[in-house]
């Protein structure tokens, strides 16, 4: 009988572990530093973990890291990360063919982080 998968964490590159930490945090998740120095490090938010580890370059034609993010409401969460103002590139969410609000944030290191929600009903008007 195969064994089971518990869990899984992406592992995104950095050039800068501490810039990276203060950017994730700036996103509302919960960093620490790896007991290691600058090496490696994690960002975790309502059960969602991200590994961060340095390296010394990153080549964007042969380096590619990204995670896919299944939230409760695209458009709220692409609000707070608006408000939180960090760098990289941040992309409303679009209603897809597929049935779902979609977004995408690509962190400064080029790490992609796309999230998406089933489209949320409009509020009532009171």
């Amino acid at each position: 009988m195969p064994t089971t998968l518990r869990r899984s964490a992406p592992v995104f590159v950095t050039t800068d572990l501490n810039r990276a930490l203060d950017h994730y945090q700036r996103l509302g998740f919960a960093v620490e530093a790896y007991d290691n120095g600058d090496q490696y490090g994690y960002a975790c938010r309502d059960g969602i973990e991200i590994h961060l580890a340095t390296v010394d370059s990153i080549d964007h034609t042969t380096t590619t890291s990204c995670a896919y993010l299944w939230v409760d409401d695209a458009a709220a969460l692409h609000a707070e990360w608006t408000a939180a103002g960090v760098a990289g590139q941040l992309h409303a969410p679009s209603e897809t063919d597929y049935g779902l609000d979609e977004g995408a944030h690509v962190d400064p290191d080029g790490n992609l982080i796309r999230f998406g929600s089933p489209p949320v009903p409009p509020r009532a008007l009171r």
